[in-house]
Parts: C-alpha cells; sequence; structure tokens
C-alpha cells in the first residue's frame, strides 16, 4: 500500500470510530502473520458486525473524508476542529476495499462521510464508490452506505440499489437537542431521508420490485452529549422503529473530545448506560416490551440491573409464572429466560408437565430465574418477599453467572 494511502487509512479509520452503527462484534485479534492461513480481525479500520442470521463479518470502516462544512458542537471532525484531515478519492476506497477483499481481511465496506461541497456532491462521491464497486469490479461482498440527510431522493435510491444498507443518523434524541447543538442540521430532512429509504424497501417487498437495501436501514443517536434522558430516548427508539420499520437504533455514548466547547458536557456518561439502552432496545424489538413499560415510574433505566428484572421487581403482581399455563410471551418475561429456553419450554410441555429439572437444563441462571416461576414440582418459598430483598439477593455478585437476560 502506497505511504499516502496508508496515512488516509489511519486518519479516516480513525475519525470513523465514532459511529456505532456498524456494531462491534468484539471478535478476538487472528493474524495470518508467521501462520497458514489468509486474513487477519486486526488491521487499520476493520471493524466486526453482525448479518441477520447471526453471522459475524469483518468490515472497512472508514469515513471519505473528515473534512466537513459542518460545526456540529458533539463530532470530532466538526468545521472548528483541529484534527489531521485527509480525503480519499472514489478509486482509492474502491482499490482499499478490493485489495483488503482479496486477501481474506475483510467481507465488505462501511463507508461514511464528512459533509464537503455540498449534501449532493458527498453523497454522489458515496454512490459512486458503490458503483465502481458493484458494476465495473462485480464486487458482491456487504456494503453499508451511510446517507447524507440533505441529498436529492434519486442519489438515496441509487444508494439503495447498490448498498446492501443504509443508515441515516438521528444525532440527538430530541429536536431540541439537534437544533442547539448541531444547528445547520435539520429534523426535518433526516426524516425525508428515512422516509425515501423506508418507501423504497416497501417497494421492493412487492412482487417484481428491484432489489433495495435488503438489509434495511439503521441509525444512531449520541447519548449523554445533552440532557436527554432515557425516558426521552427510548420513546424516541420506539416512534423510529413504528414510524420508518428501521432495523437497528444504535446507541453510542458520548465521548469528550480535545478542546470541546463548553455547549457539550465535559465527562462522559457512564458506559454502563449505553448498554442498559441497549438491553431495553432488544426487549422492545424481541420481547414485546414498550417503551413506557420499561420506564413507567420513572425517567432513567437502572445501572444496577438489567431493564428485564428491573420490570420484573416492580411488577410482581404478574409472578410467579406458571410454566405449565403461561402464554409465551408471558414466559420471556421472566428474568433469566430468553425467547430460545421460551421455545424449548412451548415444546416440550406439548408433551408433558414441565418440571424444575427442565427448567435447570436450560443452563439459565436458576438465583434470576427461580423467584418468578411456577412447575410442576416448584414454587418459590417467598412469593410474599418484598422487591427491595429480593433485588439486592438478586444483584449479589457471582463470578459464573453473567448471563444477559
Amino acid at each position: 500500500m502506497a505511504q499516502e494511502l496508508s496515512q488516509k487509512l489511519i486518519v479516516l479509520a480513525d475519525a470513523a470510530k465514532y459511529d456505532a452503527s456498524c456494531a462491534s462484534s468484539g471478535a478476538p485479534q487472528r493474524s495470518s502473520k508467521g501462520r497458514t492461513g489468509l486474513g487477519a480481525t486486526n488491521g487499520t479500520g476493520i471493524c466486526h458486525s453482525f448479518t441477520p442470521d447471526g453471522r459475524c463479518v469483518s468490515l472497512l470502516k472508514i469515513l471519505l473524508t473528515n473534512f466537513c462544512l459542518y460545526d456540529c458542537q458533539y463530532c470530532i471532525n466538526r468545521r472548528s476542529s483541529s484534527v489531521p484531515r485527509a480525503r480519499f478519492t472514489p478509486e482509492e476506497v474502491v482499490e482499499l476495499t478490493l485489495s483488503m477483499y482479496r486477501r481474506n481481511t475483510i467481507s465488505g465496506l462501511f463507508l461514511s462521510s464528512g459533509i464537503i461541497r455540498s449534501s449532493d456532491y458527498t453523497m454522489e462521491q458515496l454512490v459512486r464508490v458503490a458503483r465502481l464497486l458493484r458494476h465495473t469490479h462485480e464486487f458482491r461482498g456487504y456494503i453499508h452506505l451511510k446517507t447524507i440527510p440533505d441529498a436529492s431522493p434519486e442519489l438515496i435510491r441509487e444508494a439503495g440499489e447498490l448498498a446492501d444498507r443504509l443508515s441515516v443518523n438521528i444525532e440527538l434524541p430530541t429536536d431540541a437537542g439537534l437544533t442547539r447543538l448541531a444547528p445547520e442540521k435539520n429534523v426535518g430532512s433526516i426524516h425525508t431521508a428515512m422516509n425515501t429509504i423506508h418507501q423504497g424497501v416497501e417497494a421492493a417487498a412487492e412482487r417484481g420490485a428491484p432489489r433495495f437495501t435488503p438489509g434495511g436501514q439503521s441509525t444512531q443517536m449520541i447519548i449523554g452529549a445533552d440532557d436527554s434522558d432515557d425516558h426521552t430516548i427510548l420513546h424516541r427508539a420506539q416512534s423510529l422503529y413504528g414510524d420508518f420499520r428501521l432495523k437497528r437504533v444504535y446507541y453510542s455514548a458520548f465521548s469528550p473530545i480535545p478542546q470541546s466547547p463548553n455547549s457539550v458536557p465535559l465527562a462522559p456518561p457512564p458506559l454502563m448506560r449505553e448498554h442498559r439502552l441497549y438491553q431495553a432496545d432488544f426487549l422492545m424489538r424481541g420481547y414485546g416490551f414498550r417503551a413506557e413499560e420499561l420506564l413507567s415510574s420513572r425517567r432513567q433505566l437502572d445501572l444496577d440491573i438489567d431493564p428485564k428484572l428491573a420490570w420484573a421487581l416492580d411488577h410482581r403482581e404478574h409472578f410467579p409464572v406458571d410454566l405449565n399455563r403461561a402464554e409465551p410471551m408471558m414466559m420471556a418475561r421472566v428474568p433469566g429466560l430468553g425467547m430460545t429456553s421460551v421455545h424449548r419450554l412451548i415444546e416440550l410441555r406439548r408433551e408433558r408437565r414441565i418440571r424444575y429439572a427442565d427448567v435447570a437444563r436450560l443452563r439459565c441462571v436458576l438465583d434470576r430465574v427461580t423467584p418468578f416461576i411456577v412447575t410442576q414440582d416448584y414454587r418459590p418459598r417467598g412469593d410474599g418477599i418484598e422487591s427491595a430483598a429480593l433485588r439486592q439477593s438478586l444483584n449479589t455478585p457471582r463470578p459464573s453467572q453473567l448471563a444477559l437476560w
């Protein structure tokens, strides 16, 4: 790789790390150096993302450029920032992508960009990368493009025909926060871009329609850059899922940057807050919870216990759940039971009554499950134990019990 291209990669891969809408898998580092095989997972600009069927893929995650016309106060690449700047040409991005793909280092590309010249010009550069890869080089790997909200619908639609996934960042949880910290951006144009993608996905679902971003669309909210609480954040995510049928909302804890303006906090929020929001989001997407259920009596998620356990402790009237009688979605609300375990129990009870030993064989964290269930041969002793005492006992760390649910 040429020295100049290598230096650009260092700058623009580092600049892309703040975009969380390409989720990291936490895959172990593996290198081909000194051993048989091709590919590595620890190269500059390489991130790891999960596909809808659970596969982990390595992506080249970069910005086309970190030059930007906008001066968003929470962004390290804002116009007034003193960070080193660089810019790829579309041809250089194509060269990097193909080179890494042929070496079995990556399976695809995640490409975003600062805004240069105009929104349409920037979007055309991103689309040109995808067009060259798909049409000129017949690239069949994964492509995720970050959509520029103010770009023309024609460019967004072309991007959707070329990319596997598109994303439009909502940036902040409230319109007021966006107006205060990013006055050059407009929430109306963000929603318009999301709707353009949504309409394209809906049209593609009709028989005979052309391929359009089969991986759907996602977005990102920055957490802790303004004073939005978790109640506001989850309700905003819920409305985005409903209005635009998003695949994912990603949450990114605000990270103070050198020479941060006084308009943003000087300290980051607890990373556990970001984690709890992801857990709550997962409950909304996969377990039938509503935002108003998870935060019915408070504005913030608990940091010391997960949202599912917090809900169960706040709604003891629904427990214990009889695993031989309950509806599947109510069983899934039992702390410690995931959907896979629930499906196994449903299959089992078609054959016979569920016993305590059947639950134990699920390899779930029994200490979390047992206060909330009834089986043929088991009922919790302390049905009347107060939630505060139960919370304290369940919150006692156990080295071998680190389950999410």
